[in-house]
């Protein structure tokens, strides 16, 4: 049985794990700990299963600069699920409780850099369709939005202003 839940700092040496076996690199997960130095994790979950960590999803604030308003939205960044636990649903889990507590939270739309098959599932669509500019080099139907209540993105078009911390991988 999995199960999903906050993070603890008992689980911080097996996200690194987690996340540097999923990317292959270490780049993600040093933006997981500098987001998490900053006091910046909106919310930090992870997969157990038979008390192992098996995957892990981290979101953090940012903005949409739009020209009439600034909008808080949420970084969905990173997803990681173990290599061999993939393709079994835990990474959808892991959205789906993630995207449930960022609108708890009152956040108004979330932000992410991925698979389109895998996050329009999630209700992601091109950000470009809503006017919203990455502000990273990358292709532009990887970069998508989703509106976490109707209409919360309407008029709202801008570039959007991650922190620092994304320098990490992006830079």
């Amino acid at each position: 049985m999995i199960t999903i839940r906050a993070e603890t700092s008992k689980d911080i040496a097996a996200i690194r794990h987690v996340v540097e076996m999923a990317f292959g690199q270490t780049s993600e997960a040093r933006l997981v700990e500098a987001l998490r130095e900053a006091d910046a994790l909106i919310t930090s979950l992870v997969a157990v299963e038979e008390e192992q960590i098996i995957g892990h999803i981290a979101f953090s604030a940012t903005v949409i600069e739009s020209l009439h308003a600034t909008v808080n939205a949420a970084a969905l960044a990173p997803l990681a699920v173990l290599p061999t636990h993939q393709c079994r649903g835990i990474g959808s889990d892991l959205v789906r409780r993630g995207i449930d507590h960022c609108r708890r939270a009152g956040y108004r739309a979330l932000l992410v850099l991925g698979e389109p098959a895998f996050y329009q599932r999630f209700g992601f669509i091109k950000a470009s369709l809503h006017g919203i500019r990455c502000p990273f080099d990358v292709p532009d139907e990887a970069f998508m939005a989703a509106e976490l209540f109707p209409g919360a993105l309407a008029g709202h078009s801008g570039p959007v202003k991650y922190r620092p911390e994304f320098d990490l991988v992006s830079g």
